[in-house]
Order: structure tokens, then C-alpha cells, then sequence
């Protein structure tokens, strides 16, 4: 008989506390590769984006000769960030508070009063501090260490587990970005994104196209790979069932739902008919956001609208609604599972203050996933501690 591995591994603590959150930022998002943005987002020299990795903030922009950049957001005179959010057209990286400016190199080019206040000062010292930026597959990532492992060697051995999407020939459904403030742990809401267990109940009138009991999952290093086959009678009509234009790059004998997690924090959702992805920003122990970006068929409106109609047969008789309460402030009746999945991860959240919360069984194969993850977190907050004594 296999042995069932039981949770919890992590304590109560890790999803509650300040001290295991500051832990986290310092061990786990300082150290990794972090998701920053789609390669769309810098078209033209100078434009920028930035980004929180850990207990760092990071810019990323193309200089005059399109090369992609990546500094630590602070000046060297006092540390104050020098850019905010995403922007467009910056020549030059002027610090909002004494005016030390930067060209797009990183390299310090002015300081006001320069020969009365600084006279010995050499500007070639003081440079802004260089970070890690790469692309894989149409994505931006950054990482604090200017001498950071490669994204290849970081994402590489994933490639075999993901799907055969191309995301380059996609486009981005602005409309559909979405940024979802939650009241639970940053863990709480990975946890769910990968327990196979919940799919089939939790989702059962919202994400009924999938065949759930046939998921194949597993862990390649700390990266999660899934994937699952779409059930029989939305297969069997699915250029008519699928309510977006189908990805036509996609072979038929490798159509489904492909989930990966990206350790830590990057789900990907790679379907049938769009590609999207699942960023989880740690804010506080019981505060996340989830930023979710979507890419689909560079197609007409006409198009999107003729295959919304056709699909209205498949889709008719199920309601999205778990309990049949008709409620429209009911997130269980709400249709979307992506509501369904932050109503209960800020309720176990809001469990973890009771002294009678405890886990008190585990899945033997579909929340194995869960407990590896945990495990992965604690292994690597460990190993860099270990590393550093």
C-alpha cells in the first residue's frame, strides 16, 4: 500500500505571521526569478516597467539600441526610486528628489551642484546597480541577482511538461486583464491553484468542460507541471462547444488544459483557446493580488462574436451555480471559478485563527501536490538559510 504523505508540513505561522512573510520576501522572492510583464509591454527605446521581487524593486527598460535592462529601482545618492509603475519616452533616469540623473545605461551623467557640494565625487562609482532580465515565452522576468542561474536553466527542464502553444502568435484580450485583491496568503491561493482534489467539487459548474479525474501532475524540481483532457461530450463538439476561437496551432491529440505552477509564484493557463498568466504578488501574511493576463487568436470581433453564439448550445444548461441559490452576491453562484477560488481561500484564511483549525486528512493522490509544495518552500527557505551560516 503507498504510503499517504500528510499535511501539514508548513505551520499555522507561515500563512499568518510577519516574521515567516519578511522570511519569504528576504529567502524565497529575493533569490528567484520573478515575472515582470509580456515582451508587448517595452515597444520603443525608453520605455519602462518596474517590478517588486522580494525586498527589491526592480526597472526594466529598452535602452536607445532596443537591448532589454535591468537595474535595482534606487539612486545611489540616497535610495530614493527613481521610477514609478510603467511609463514611456524616459531618456534619462532623473531622481524625483536631488535631481541625480542617469542614462539609460545606468550610468550616473549629472548631479546638481556638482563642483560645490561633491567636488571630489567620481560619477563612474556610482552607477545604478545592475539586476538579472531575460524573455521565455513572450515573458519578461527579472531577477535581483545581476548574476542570477539562466532562465534557461531555471524554466528548461519545464518545456516537455507545457503546451504546445505558441504565444508569440497570440494577441493580448486587453479587455480581459484582470487584478484581484485577496485576503489570504500568497501559499493559500499556489495551494489551491494546484490541489487536483478541489477541481471536481469546488468547480463543478463552472469548469465542467475538463476531464478532472484523468490529471496527470507532478513536480519537476519546484515547478509544477499538470495537465488534463477535455471531457468526452465537449471534445466531441469542440469547434462549436469552445466558446473562444479555437488556437489553431494546437495539434488535436494534444488539446486540453495544461496548469503548470512556476515555482513560486507564476501560474500558467494554457487551454484550448487562450494562453494566460496567473501572477500572485505577495502584499502582507493575509493579503494578495493576483494579476491575470490573457492572449487569444489574432482574430475579427466577427469572429469572437460567431463562436460566443455557436457555443451557447454546450453552455445553456449549466448555470454556475453550485447551490442553485440564485443569490448574484453568492460567489458560489457566481458562474466565474476564479470568485469560487477567492471565496475560499480568504475563508481558510480567516480559519487559521481558531484554535480548533487543523488538517485533518490529505488527499492520498489529489492533494500530493499540496504537500510537495509545502515541502518545496521548506526545503528552500532552509537551503538558503544553510547556504548563508
Amino acid at each position: 500500500m503507498a504510503f499517504t504523505k500528510q499535511m501539514p508540513v508548513l505551520p499555522v505561522d507561515a500563512y499568518t505571521s510577519q516574521d515567516w512573510f519578511n522570511r519569504e520576501m528576504e529567502t524565497i522572492f529575493s533569490r528567484t526569478w520573478q515575472f515582470a510583464g509580456f515582451v508587448g509591454d517595452l515597444t520603443d527605446p525608453s520605455d519602462y516597467i518596474t517590478v517588486q521581487a522580494g525586498l527589491n524593486n526592480i526597472l526594466v527598460l529598452l535602452d536607445e539600441n532596443r537591448q532589454m535592462r535591468a537595474f535595482h529601482n534606487l539612486c545611489r545618492h540616497r535610495g530614493t526610486q527613481l521610477l514609478r509603475a510603467s511609463g514611456k519616452r524616459k531618456k534619462l533616469l532623473t531622481c524625483p528628489y536631488h535631481d541625480w540623473t542617469y542614462n539609460l545605461g545606468g550610468e550616473l551623467m549629472a548631479v546638481p551642484e556638482r563642483k560645490t557640494q561633491f567636488p571630489d565625487l567620481d560619477l563612474k562609482t556610482l552607477c545604478l546597480h545592475k539586476a538579472s532580465v531575460g524573455t521565455w515565452r513572450g515573458m519578461i522576468f527579472i531577477h535581483p541577482d545581476p548574476d542570477a542561474e539562466s532562465l534557461e536553466n531555471w524554466f528548461g527542464p519545464m518545456e516537455p511538461y507545457l503546451g504546445p502553444h505558441q504565444p508569440d502568435k497570440l494577441v493580448e484580450y486587453v479587455e480581459g486583464r484582470s487584478r484581484h485583491e485577496i485576503n489570504a496568503n500568497w501559499k493559500i491561493i499556489v495551494e489551491n491553484y494546484i490541489d487536483g482534489y478541489h477541481l471536481a467539487h469546488l468547480h463543478s459548474e463552472t469548469l465542467y468542460m475538463y476531464a478532472h479525474r484523468q490529471q496527470e501532475t507532478g513536480f519537476v524540481g519546484n515547478h509544477f507541471h499538470f495537465f488534463e483532457p477535455l471531457s468526452k461530450d465537449y471534445l466531441d463538439g469542440i469547434e462549436s462547444n469552445s466558446p473562444l476561437p479555437l488556437i489553431d496551432h494546437i495539434p488535436k491529440d494534444k488539446i486540453g488544459a495544461y496548469v503548470p505552477m512556476l515555482f513560486p509564484n507564476l501560474g500558467l493557463g494554457e487551454t484550448e483557446s487562450s494562453w494566460s498568466t496567473f501572477y500572485v504578488i505577495p502584499i502582507a501574511p493575509d493579503k494578495s493580488i493576483v494579476e491575470i493576463r490573457t492572449k487569444v487568436m489574432p482574430v475579427s470581433d466577427w469572429k469572437f462574436m460567431a463562436q460566443e453564439w455557436k457555443s451557447w448550445n454546450f453552455f445553456k444548461n449549466f448555470k454556475g451555480d453550485k447551490y442553485g441559490t440564485g443569490d448574484p452576491d453568492d460567489p458560489l453562484a457566481s458562474g466565474d471559478f476564479v470568485v469560487e477560488d477567492i471565496y475560499v481561500c480568504e475563508q481558510q484564511q480567516r480559519s487559521f485563527k481558531s484554535p480548533y483549525f487543523a488538517v485533518g486528512a490529505t488527499a492520498k493522490d489529489l492533494e500530493q501536490s499540496v504537500y510537495q509544495y509545502q515541502r518545496n518552500i521548506q526545503n528552500f527557505i532552509g537551503r538558503v538559510v544553510f547556504d548563508e551560516g
